[in-house]
Protein backbone atom coordinates (compact mmCIF):
# COMPACT_ATOMS: atom_id res chain seq x y z
CA UNK A 1 0.00 0.00 0.00
CA UNK A 2 1.30 3.44 -0.90
CA UNK A 3 2.25 5.80 1.94
CA UNK A 4 1.57 8.91 -0.18
CA UNK A 5 -1.27 11.03 1.23
CA UNK A 6 -3.36 12.68 -1.45
CA UNK A 7 -5.44 15.79 -0.89
CA UNK A 8 -9.14 15.10 -1.40
CA UNK A 9 -9.44 17.43 -4.40
CA UNK A 10 -6.86 15.53 -6.43
CA UNK A 11 -9.34 12.74 -7.07
CA UNK A 12 -12.74 14.48 -6.99
CA UNK A 13 -12.97 17.42 -9.35
CA UNK A 14 -16.10 18.88 -7.80
CA UNK A 15 -16.37 19.97 -4.20
CA UNK A 16 -19.95 18.64 -4.19
CA UNK A 17 -18.48 15.15 -4.67
CA UNK A 18 -16.46 15.46 -1.48
CA UNK A 19 -17.72 14.08 1.85
CA UNK A 20 -19.67 16.83 3.57
CA UNK A 21 -17.22 17.04 6.47
CA UNK A 22 -14.35 17.82 4.07
CA UNK A 23 -16.03 20.68 2.21
CA UNK A 24 -14.56 24.09 3.17
CA UNK A 25 -17.82 25.88 4.05
CA UNK A 26 -19.20 22.99 6.07
CA UNK A 27 -15.83 22.51 7.77
CA UNK A 28 -15.75 26.16 8.81
CA UNK A 29 -19.29 25.97 10.22
CA UNK A 30 -18.55 22.76 12.09
CA UNK A 31 -15.04 23.49 13.41
CA UNK A 32 -14.66 27.27 13.23
CA UNK A 33 -12.65 29.52 10.91
CA UNK A 34 -9.35 28.88 12.73
CA UNK A 35 -9.57 25.18 11.79
CA UNK A 36 -9.76 25.88 8.06
CA UNK A 37 -6.58 26.14 6.00
CA UNK A 38 -5.63 29.26 4.02
CA UNK A 39 -6.33 27.41 0.76
CA UNK A 40 -9.78 26.43 2.03
CA UNK A 41 -10.54 29.99 3.15
CA UNK A 42 -9.52 31.28 -0.28
CA UNK A 43 -11.73 28.59 -1.84
CA UNK A 44 -14.70 29.90 0.12
CA UNK A 45 -14.02 33.38 -1.26
CA UNK A 46 -13.62 32.16 -4.84
CA UNK A 47 -16.77 30.05 -4.72
CA UNK A 48 -16.00 27.71 -7.58
CA UNK A 49 -13.10 26.37 -9.58
CA UNK A 50 -12.71 25.45 -13.24
CA UNK A 51 -13.61 22.38 -15.29
CA UNK A 52 -10.04 21.15 -14.69
CA UNK A 53 -9.52 22.20 -11.08
CA UNK A 54 -11.86 22.24 -8.12
CA UNK A 55 -11.84 25.45 -6.13
CA UNK A 56 -9.50 24.15 -3.39
CA UNK A 57 -6.96 22.98 -5.97
CA UNK A 58 -7.25 26.37 -7.69
CA UNK A 59 -6.61 28.09 -4.34
CA UNK A 60 -3.56 25.92 -3.73
CA UNK A 61 -2.28 26.81 -7.18
CA UNK A 62 -2.70 30.50 -6.35
CA UNK A 63 -0.64 30.13 -3.19
CA UNK A 64 2.09 28.26 -5.09
CA UNK A 65 2.09 30.87 -7.84
CA UNK A 66 2.71 33.75 -5.40
CA UNK A 67 4.80 31.78 -2.93
CA UNK A 68 2.85 32.50 0.23
CA UNK A 69 -0.28 34.12 1.60
CA UNK A 70 1.67 37.35 1.99
CA UNK A 71 2.79 37.19 -1.64
CA UNK A 72 -0.79 36.59 -2.74
CA UNK A 73 -1.99 39.55 -0.68
CA UNK A 74 0.39 41.84 -2.60
CA UNK A 75 -0.63 40.66 -6.07
CA UNK A 76 -2.26 43.18 -8.37
CA UNK A 77 -5.54 42.74 -10.20
CA UNK A 78 -3.64 42.05 -13.40
CA UNK A 79 -1.26 39.55 -11.79
CA UNK A 80 -4.11 37.57 -10.24
CA UNK A 81 -5.86 37.25 -13.58
CA UNK A 82 -2.75 35.82 -15.21
CA UNK A 83 -3.58 32.50 -13.52
CA UNK A 84 -6.02 30.39 -15.50
CA UNK A 85 -9.32 30.21 -13.69
CA UNK A 86 -9.04 33.63 -12.02
CA UNK A 87 -11.22 36.15 -13.81
CA UNK A 88 -12.09 39.73 -12.85
CA UNK A 89 -14.77 38.73 -10.32
CA UNK A 90 -12.51 36.31 -8.41
CA UNK A 91 -9.57 38.72 -8.53
CA UNK A 92 -11.66 41.60 -7.18
CA UNK A 93 -13.00 39.39 -4.38
CA UNK A 94 -9.46 38.52 -3.28
CA UNK A 95 -8.30 42.14 -3.42
CA UNK A 96 -11.30 43.19 -1.36
CA UNK A 97 -10.64 40.51 1.28
CA UNK A 98 -7.00 41.48 1.71
CA UNK A 99 -7.85 45.19 1.84
CA UNK A 100 -10.43 44.52 4.53
CA UNK A 101 -7.66 42.90 6.57
CA UNK A 102 -5.44 45.96 6.13
CA UNK A 103 -8.31 48.27 7.04
CA UNK A 104 -8.89 46.25 10.20
CA UNK A 105 -5.21 46.49 11.18
CA UNK A 106 -5.26 50.25 10.55
CA UNK A 107 -8.46 50.65 12.57
CA UNK A 108 -7.02 48.63 15.47
CA UNK A 109 -3.82 50.69 15.47
CA UNK A 110 -5.78 53.95 15.36
CA UNK A 111 -8.02 52.89 18.25
CA UNK A 112 -4.96 52.43 20.45
CA UNK A 113 -3.35 55.71 19.44
CA UNK A 114 -4.10 58.65 21.73
CA UNK A 115 -1.93 61.17 19.93
CA UNK A 116 0.64 61.20 17.14
CA UNK A 117 3.72 61.68 19.29
CA UNK A 118 5.55 58.45 18.51
CA UNK A 119 6.81 57.81 14.94
CA UNK A 120 6.62 54.04 15.44
CA UNK A 121 2.91 54.23 16.24
CA UNK A 122 2.25 56.38 13.20
CA UNK A 123 4.29 54.07 10.98
CA UNK A 124 2.32 51.02 12.11
CA UNK A 125 -0.88 52.63 10.93
CA UNK A 126 0.36 53.72 7.52
CA UNK A 127 2.28 50.54 6.79
CA UNK A 128 -1.16 48.96 6.46
CA UNK A 129 -2.20 51.71 4.04
CA UNK A 130 0.78 52.07 1.69
CA UNK A 131 3.59 49.86 2.97
CA UNK A 132 2.70 46.99 0.65
CA UNK A 133 1.93 48.82 -2.61
CA UNK A 134 4.24 48.97 -5.63
CA UNK A 135 3.86 52.67 -6.37
CA UNK A 136 5.01 55.60 -4.29
CA UNK A 137 2.24 57.32 -2.36
CA UNK A 138 2.66 60.56 -0.43
CA UNK A 139 0.28 61.21 2.49
CA UNK A 140 -0.11 64.11 4.88
CA UNK A 141 -1.57 63.86 8.38
CA UNK A 142 -3.09 67.06 9.81
CA UNK A 143 -2.77 67.54 13.58
CA UNK A 144 -4.36 69.84 16.12
CA UNK A 145 -2.56 71.50 19.04
CA UNK A 146 -2.86 68.30 21.12
CA UNK A 147 -1.13 66.27 18.41
CA UNK A 148 -4.41 64.53 17.60
CA UNK A 149 -5.23 63.70 14.00
CA UNK A 150 -7.72 65.95 12.25
CA UNK A 151 -7.58 64.00 8.99
CA UNK A 152 -5.18 62.50 6.48
CA UNK A 153 -5.12 62.75 2.71
CA UNK A 154 -3.18 61.57 -0.31
CA UNK A 155 -1.14 64.26 -2.02
CA UNK A 156 0.29 62.26 -4.91
CA UNK A 157 0.80 58.85 -6.41
CA UNK A 158 3.83 58.35 -8.61
CA UNK A 159 6.10 55.79 -10.16
CA UNK A 160 8.53 53.67 -8.19
CA UNK A 161 11.27 56.13 -9.05
CA UNK A 162 9.78 59.50 -8.11
CA UNK A 163 6.84 61.19 -6.47
CA UNK A 164 6.26 64.89 -7.17
CA UNK A 165 4.90 66.86 -4.21
CA UNK A 166 4.18 70.59 -4.22
CA UNK A 167 3.89 72.49 -0.91
CA UNK A 168 0.61 74.15 -1.94
CA UNK A 169 -1.04 70.73 -2.23
CA UNK A 170 0.16 69.98 1.30
CA UNK A 171 -0.83 73.22 3.01
CA UNK A 172 -4.12 74.11 1.31
CA UNK A 173 -6.05 71.46 3.33
CA UNK A 174 -3.95 72.25 6.42
CA UNK A 175 -4.97 75.93 6.37
CA UNK A 176 -8.59 75.09 5.55
CA UNK A 177 -8.82 72.70 8.52
CA UNK A 178 -6.94 74.84 11.02
CA UNK A 179 -4.07 72.38 11.48
CA UNK A 180 -1.31 73.32 13.91
CA UNK A 181 1.15 70.81 12.49
CA UNK A 182 1.55 68.04 9.95
CA UNK A 183 3.32 64.73 9.50
CA UNK A 184 4.52 63.70 6.05
CA UNK A 185 4.40 60.02 5.14
CA UNK A 186 5.38 58.17 2.01
CA UNK A 187 6.39 54.65 1.05
CA UNK A 188 9.43 53.14 -0.63
CA UNK A 189 8.17 50.24 -2.77
CA UNK A 190 11.70 48.90 -3.18
CA UNK A 191 12.03 48.42 0.57
CA UNK A 192 15.00 50.77 1.07
CA UNK A 193 14.81 52.50 4.44
CA UNK A 194 16.95 55.50 3.61
CA UNK A 195 15.74 58.87 2.32
CA UNK A 196 16.65 59.79 -1.23
CA UNK A 197 17.91 63.24 -2.12
CA UNK A 198 14.45 63.96 -3.55
CA UNK A 199 12.93 62.99 -0.19
CA UNK A 200 15.23 65.40 1.65
CA UNK A 201 14.67 68.23 -0.86
CA UNK A 202 10.89 67.85 -0.68
CA UNK A 203 11.03 67.84 3.12
CA UNK A 204 13.06 71.06 3.20
CA UNK A 205 10.67 72.79 0.79
CA UNK A 206 7.63 71.81 2.84
CA UNK A 207 9.27 72.83 6.14
CA UNK A 208 10.07 76.23 4.60
CA UNK A 209 6.46 76.61 3.48
CA UNK A 210 5.22 75.66 6.92
CA UNK A 211 7.43 78.27 8.61
CA UNK A 212 5.81 80.97 6.49
CA UNK A 213 2.30 79.75 7.38
CA UNK A 214 3.02 78.95 11.03
CA UNK A 215 2.34 75.24 10.55
CA UNK A 216 5.04 72.92 11.86
CA UNK A 217 6.23 69.85 9.99
CA UNK A 218 6.65 67.40 12.86
CA UNK A 219 8.05 64.47 10.92
CA UNK A 220 8.55 62.83 7.58
CA UNK A 221 8.14 59.08 7.92
CA UNK A 222 9.10 56.62 5.19
CA UNK A 223 7.43 53.22 5.40
CA UNK A 224 7.96 49.88 3.71
CA UNK A 225 6.27 46.54 4.22
CA UNK A 226 8.82 45.59 6.87
CA UNK A 227 9.81 48.80 8.59
CA UNK A 228 10.00 52.58 8.74
CA UNK A 229 12.42 55.47 9.09
CA UNK A 230 11.68 58.79 10.80
CA UNK A 231 13.58 61.77 9.42
CA UNK A 232 13.11 63.39 12.80
CA UNK A 233 14.73 60.48 14.64
CA UNK A 234 17.56 60.35 12.11
CA UNK A 235 18.25 64.07 12.63
CA UNK A 236 17.57 65.02 9.02
CA UNK A 237 15.13 67.55 10.50
CA UNK A 238 16.45 69.99 13.08
CA UNK A 239 15.41 69.27 16.66
CA UNK A 240 13.85 72.73 17.06
CA UNK A 241 11.09 71.54 14.73
CA UNK A 242 9.96 68.95 17.30
CA UNK A 243 8.45 70.52 20.42
CA UNK A 244 6.95 67.18 21.47
CA UNK A 245 7.95 64.26 23.66
CA UNK A 246 7.98 60.61 22.68
CA UNK A 247 5.79 58.34 24.78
Amino acid sequence: MSNIVHEPGQFKARITDWPIEERPREKLVRLGAASVSSAELIAILLGQGTPKLNVVALSQKLLRRFGSLEGLSEASLKELQELEGIGPAKAVTLLAAFQLHRNLKKEQAESRLVSFRNPAQVARIYQNVIGHVMQEYFYVVLLNARMERIMDFEVSKGSMERTIVHPREVFRPAVRNGAKGIILIHNHPGGVLEPSQDDLDITKRIIAGGEILGIQVYDHIIVTRNGYISLREKKYIKEKQWPIRKK
